[in-house]
């Protein structure tokens, strides 16, 4: 599905927020394996799962047509330096409830980008009419969060020591949702 731009300001950054389109397919492989390697956030490390600037254009067609789907970016001084996509599912069983995802640049962190991104997917998914987002985040990530929190999300569970990282150790992986109209929990 597709959602009108909006402009945004952050100190001296102006950016768009605006649904992906396969045009951008390119730089959003690039910009997807950047970000990877850059936080230990991610459930990849650089190059795993990676996908091509075909399957991004697959993915964006799919996403554009899917009410139950929704990919955003972030662009910046003409670049993408975020995306956000929500997943849902066509079975009915399963048609009120998307999962969100979200990468910044980390060059690009502290300016309300992924924050916004949120935002948008939030709406967007109240226009839709679901019940429940869910997102996944690692128990490190406490800023991540701290906003999850503040936007209405609560901990539905942990998954414990479902990541190891670089140093050999394992962490949490926390399990959030939002419930949009007051739904029961």
């Amino acid at each position: 599905m597709k959602m009108s731009p909006r402009v945004f300001q952050r100190n001296d950054l102006f950016y768009i927020i605006r649904s992906a389109t396969e045009d951008d397919a390119k730089e959003l492989s690039a910009l997807r394996l950047q970000v990877d390697g850059e936080t230990e956030h991610f459930d990849r490390e650089p190059g795993e799962g990676f996908i091509d600037e075909q399957g991004f254009q697959e993915l964006i067609g799919q996403d554009t047509r899917s009410r139950h789907c929704l990919f955003l970016v972030a662009e910046a001084e003409g670049n993408l330096v975020g995306f956000s996509r929500c997943s849902g599912s066509e079975l009915k069983r399963l048609s009120h409830h998307v999962e969100f995802g979200v990468g910044v640049k980390k060059t690009h962190w502290g300016f309300g980008i992924g924050s916004n991104l949120l935002k948008k997917s939030l709406k967007w998914a109240d226009q839709q009419q679901m019940k429940k987002m869910t997102l996944r985040v690692l128990e490190t990530n406490k800023h991540a969060m701290d906003l999850y929190k503040r936007l209405g999300f609560e901990v539905e569970g942990v998954l414990k020591a479902d990541k190891r990282l670089s140093d050999g150790k394992y962490y949490n992986t926390v399990m959030m949702a939002h419930f949009f109209s007051g739904e029961e929990k």
